[in-house]
């Protein structure tokens, strides 16, 4: 009956220390802030690492993303752009 919560429980545990999600952002991007929001509240059950990168502060940045953000790569390769998906991110979270 309780068998979501046992298995919510122990990802918990097993954590995901190979993920590596780097989240591109810009000051004042209400979509970013919210992105963020989402990616640590994963990141305190989930244990992945998560670095915050400003478009604005690095000019190469800037030219790839453009206003396009933001933008999440999970090691490496983009996942998400303009939004987080909390089903999308879920799933890739849980595939261990």
């Amino acid at each position: 009956m309780f068998s979501w919560l046992t298995n919510w429980w122990k990802r918990g545990e097993k954590g995901r220390p190979d993920l590596h999600i780097v989240m591109f952002t810009r000051q004042g991007c209400h979509l970013c802030a919210a992105a963020w929001k989402l990616l640590t509240d994963r990141q305190a059950v989930y244990g992945f690492s998560l670095t915050v990168k400003d478009v604005d502060a690095n000019p190469e940045l800037s030219a790839r993303f453009g206003d396009c953000v933001p933008v999440v790569e999970v090691n490496g390769q983009v996942r998400f752009r303009g939004h987080v998906n909390d089903v999308l991110l879920q799933r890739l979270l849980a595939r261990g």
